[in-house]
């Protein structure tokens, strides 16, 4: 049954718990960068469903798997084996800095950041996790104790303990909160909802140089910048830093809700049998799509094309008088302009463009499929200069 526009929001307004702040729109079906409205509108989706449309929406690579897979077995539990899961497992650590060697999956990247937190609690026998202001690493209380953005964590107050909070990109602010109880220090690379923040390359090589001194496990919050989003597979792959955990979710499964948890061999070798556990974790379906996914980067070249792309969007933005600041790499692009983002988002909204924001006001967030292509820059860059 076809729904308008107007009786979609009123059912969901009814029956769905109102948390979320939503757009004037129904999107109802995707196509590669494009996705289309209850009244069949078409719109140049910058956002990527919050990072999530990797390779496009519907790539028919992925759907054939999902389908495939479905019509198949749609799940069974990690108590037995699974094919799918052997090969979604293998071409993960395939693209993975080298030593990792092990996968955990599981369904959320809040739930990765929690599975990846208690996994260096138990591999040192400490307790204190050093996360930074401005981070944001879930909602669930255990990923809420270490998200430093905004006032999530003071809405749900109190939090678990031993979480304690340091400068983003400040290497002596790390120096300064360090102790013998330090277990792990997590964090985005590029914070993303914070307003496409990163520091320099040498905070992050001392970082490593850090952890490795103290006994203290890193941990890389990848669920927006992983799987090729930046230019390279993982944001390390270019300084050439490797965390000692990797966590994953959004993109990952093109489209399918799925988490995952990368380890280092010299932590990996410690966990043994009932140490933590996912239902639905690697489940049948999920692994399909996973292995469709790393498939499609690499056969379409889709990590380059998120550089070229990149440099390609900011080369002409930087011509674009209200646009004071790019941020970013590849691409998650944070533009800082002059005015409210909010007000950007929804001309270009209007112009069949979906973008999004940020907690800092006036940075519009570009999240977009890694399969953009320059007349689809084009389009955008026409529209941003219109609003000017």
């Amino acid at each position: 049954m076809a729904y308008s526009f107007e009786q979609i929001r009123q059912k969901e307004e009814q029956f769905q718990l109102n948390t979320y702040k939503k757009l004037p729109i129904s999107i109802e079906r995707g196509e590669g960068v494009y996705v289309f409205d209850s009244e069949g509108k078409r719109y140049l989706d910058l956002y990527g469903g919050h990072a999530v449309a990797l390779t496009g929406h519907c790539h028919p690579e992925i759907v054939a798997a999902v389908q495939e897979q479905a019509s198949r077995l749609v799940f069974y539990s990690n108590v037995v084996y699974s094919s799918v899961r052997a090969e979604a497992s293998e071409a993960i650590v395939s693209i993975s800095p080298q030593g990792m060697d092990k996968v955990f999956f599981c369904n959320s990247g809040a739930e990765a950041n929690e599975t990846a937190m208690k996994i260096c609690r138990r591999f040192t026998g400490r307790n204190t996790i050093i996360a930074m202001e401005g981070g944001f690493h879930g909602r669930t209380t255990g990923a809420l104790s270490a998200t430093g953005l905004g006032d999530y964590r003071t809405q749900f107050s109190p939090i678990l303990q031993n979480h304690v909070f340091a400068e983003f990109g400040n290497i002596d602010a790390i120096r300064h909160a360090l102790n013998d109880d330090v277990a792990g220090i997590i964090l985005e690379p590029i914070q993303s909802m914070a307003g496409v923040e990163m520091a320099e390359d040498e905070y992050y090589i001392e970082l490593r140089k850090i952890c490795s001194e103290h006994g203290i496990v890193l941990i890389f919050d990848e669920v927006q910048t992983g799987f090729g989003r930046t230019g390279s597979f993982f944001f390390g792959d270019k300084i050439g830093v490797s965390p000692d955990i990797i966590t994953l979710a959004k993109g990952i499964g093109g489209g399918i809700p799925v988490g995952g948890v990368i380890i280092s061999e010299h932590i990996s070798k410690t966990i043994g049998h009932g140490e933590h556990g996912s239902t639905f974790g690697g489940g049948p379906v999920a692994c399909a799509a996973i292995q469709a996914n790393i498939s499609i980067i690499r056969r379409e070249g889709l990590v380059e094309n998120a550089r070229r792309m990149g440099a390609r969007i900011e080369e002409e933005l930087r011509e674009v008088s209200f646009v004071k600041r790019l941020k970013g790499r590849g691409l998650l692009l944070g533009v800082e302009i002059d005015n409210e983002a909010t007000m950007l988002r929804d001309f270009l909204l209007e112009r069949g463009i979906i973008t999004g924001t940020a907690a800092k006001k006036n940075v519009l967030r570009l999240l977009p499929p890694l399969i953009l292509q320059e007349q689809e820059v084009d389009t955008f860059i026409k529209e941003m200069k219109a609003f000017a």
